[in-house]
Order: C-alpha cells, then structure tokens, then sequence
C-alpha cells in the first residue's frame, strides 16, 4: 500500500475523526440494518467504543455461536466486542487494524468487556489487512471473515482476498460489505485524502470487484443486498460528479469446487426452518429466499454453498453431481447499480445522510431482482 494513502488513512482515522459525527458521508455503512434482536449486544459495549466507531449497521451472518471469526479494519471494536457475544464462550474474534489509537480503544476496554459477557474471548492484532500472512493467524483456521467498510480502504485488494481466502476453512465465508462505485475512479479522485478516508474514492467499479473475487479463488460472488449512496455534502459531490455509489453486502464462500456459471445437476433442497430468527425463510442471497418446508430446484454453486457450510444441517439435499443438463434455467446477473436511481437527489437538495438503522430491507433492496421461491440462480 502506498505510504502516502496508508498513512493519510492512519491520520483521517487516528486523529482527524473523533467521533463518528465527525463523518461526512453515510458510505462507511453496510446496507442492513442493525437486527433488533441484536440491539441488546450494543448496550452492553462500552460508550467510549461505540463513540469511536465509524460505520453503522452490522456485519453479522447467521450461526456464528462456537465460530472463529476474523474482523478486518476491527477499528475501536465495537463489531468484534458484538460477535463475541454471538460466537460465545466456544468461540473466538480476532479484530484486525492498523490504526493504533483505534486499537488503543479497543484494547483499553477489553477487560471491562470480559467481566460484562462472562468470558474473555476478544483479541486485536495491529497489522495490514493486505499482509495477513504476516500476522500470527494460522491458515484455514477461521469460519468467517467480516468487514465493515474497510476493504475500499486498501490499494491492493487482491492481496486481501487472497489473504482471507486463505485463512478461511473450506466451506468458511467472507461475509463484508463495502462501498462500490458505476465505473472506475479516476486516479485524481484517488489522490484526494477526505475522499479516499470517506471510503468513496478507494471504492472499486463493481464489476472489478468480481474479477478480482475470482481471482483470489472465489469463484460465485453471491450479493446479498445494495442500497444507493447519496452524498450530501455539497463539496464531495462537486468532486464526484457523475460517478454513483453504492453500499453492497457480499458473501464470498470458499468452495474448490465452485464452477463460473450456475449449471444444473438437477438438484433440489429443502430447508428446515431451524435457522435461529428465520423459522419462515432464510434470504442466501439477493437471489435466493428459500421458504420452509418448499422443494426448490437449485444449481450446483447454491446446492455446494448449503450442503459444504455451516447451513448444512438446516437442509435436506437432493440429487447428486451425477447428472448435467446445461445451464440453470432462469441464470442471471444480479448487480448492485441495480439499486442506483437514474437521477439522484443533488447535494443541496437531497436529505441528511442515510443511516443503516434506516436503509432498505434486504429483500427490497436489489429492487430490479424479484426475490425467489422457484428454480432461481445466482450470477
């Protein structure tokens, strides 16, 4: 990573930002909002924590109660001090940063955080999520990564999905959510330090981002929701112009055996409904709602991404890789920009910054893909 954009990053984060009022853009949020089930969790996290913390929402997948996870950009740790408390006593949270008065916060409550949950199960590392394979984290060994807002954040974004994809279990996920942009940045936007730590102008075009998920090895990016970015502040979007922005969730799993497109073996599943919180249907994706009880015809990249994960035992699979006939009926792309509104509001006139507390549902944000509970694929 250039010294000079990691050390302008360090600064914005370090010492610029106080508070997270002191944000100018609501892009450092993922696309969710956060669970009231899950609300108890933050009340129970140190106020100088939550006070220090720059994104909104939460980046949380189901079943993580005994899971190793790893949180990249952990920043004071108020994600990681929320997992811990999912994960519980048989699990752990690794947080990741390479801001050392956001670790300072982080590591200055850790204590205080044990004695409220019963258990100490939190530990930081200061390093660069771009050097993983520097860190004393053994390979394989987690069953989900997250992130919050911060893989925009690297100039080598490769290297970090590379670095994730090989600390992940086989069947494991990274489950993130990140800002992307309708096209490339230019490299002037690059350049500028308040753009760059409002996490617009390090956002990738999102079709790069998929070529570059690919690459690292995972083969079926699945999104799982997407909401437009409005920028406000009448100054960054004077600098933006026509560019458009996105705040997407992903969910990488690292499968060997994933092919690149969705091909039908004819296979089916059915879920059990004994996912805890969705006795109903469980959302895999922006794609794919899966209702109780109901036989649903899948491709093989879903049947895998069910029966090699921790979902595993909340199904019943049918059918094998024995058979092939072509391609999945119904494949198609699902995209972020989907969600981006041909005209957005312009700075002056658009509302105070959008918070995750208030974005759109996960079902309703990829507005252009209908949800599914027939024969359906992902991209």
């Amino acid at each position: 990573m250039p010294d000079s954009i990691q050390e302008a990053v360090q600064r914005y984060y370090g010492t610029t930002l106080t508070s997270t009022a002191d944000l100018r853009t609501s892009a450092c949020c993922d696309a969710s909002a956060v669970p009231a089930a899950l609300q108890p969790l933050l009340a129970r996290i140190h106020p100088d924590v939550l006070a220090r913390y720059y994104g909104c929402g939460l980046v949380a997948p189901e079943l993580l109660d005994g899971a190793r996870v790893l949180d990249l950009g952990s920043g004071s740790g108020r994600d990681v001090y929320v997992l811990a408390q999912l994960v519980g006593a048989g699990g752990e949270v690794v947080g990741v940063d390479m801001t050392a008065e956001q670790l300072a916060v982080a590591e200055s409550h850790r204590g205080w955080q044990a004695e409220q949950f019963g258990y100490a199960n939190v530990r930081f590392l200061n390093g660069l999520i771009e050097q993983l394979e520097l860190l004393d984290l053994e390979p394989a060994s987690f069953d989900v990564v997250i992130s919050n807002c911060v893989v925009n954040l690297s100039t080598d974004k490769l290297a970090v999905l590379k670095g994730v994809q090989r600390l992940l279990k086989p069947g494991g996920e990274f489950y993130f959510a990140d800002v992307y942009a309708d096209r490339r940045v230019s490299v002037a936007l690059r350049d500028d330090p308040v753009l760059y730590g409002e996490c617009l102008s390090g956002a990738l075009y999102w079709n790069d981002f998929l070529r570059l998920a690919r690459a690292a090895g995972f083969a079926d990016p699945r999104l799982v929701n997407s909401r437009p970015l409005a920028i406000t502040d009448a100054e960054l979007a004077a600098k933006t112009g026509d560019l458009r922005f996105v705040s997407s969730t992903y969910r990488l799993f690292n499968i060997a055996d994933l092919e690149d497109a969705c091909e039908d073996h004819g296979q089916a599943v059915t879920y059990l409904g004994t996912v805890p919180g969705q006795p109903h249907a469980l959302g895999l994706d922006a794609h794919h709602r899966i209702e109780t009880g109901r036989l649903l015809p899948v491709g093989g990249n879903t049947f895998r991404m069910l029966q090699q994960s921790r979902y595993a035992p909340h199904f019943t699979f049918y059918g094998d890789f024995s058979r092939h006939f072509g391609l999945f009926p119904g494949c198609g792309d699902v995209t972020p920009v989907a969600t981006i509104p041909a005209v957005l509001p312009d700075a002056a006139a658009a509302p105070p910054a959008v918070s995750a507390v208030s974005a759109v549902s996960p079902v309703s944000a990829v507005s252009a893909v209908p949800a599914a509970s027939g024969p359906c694929c992902g991209a």
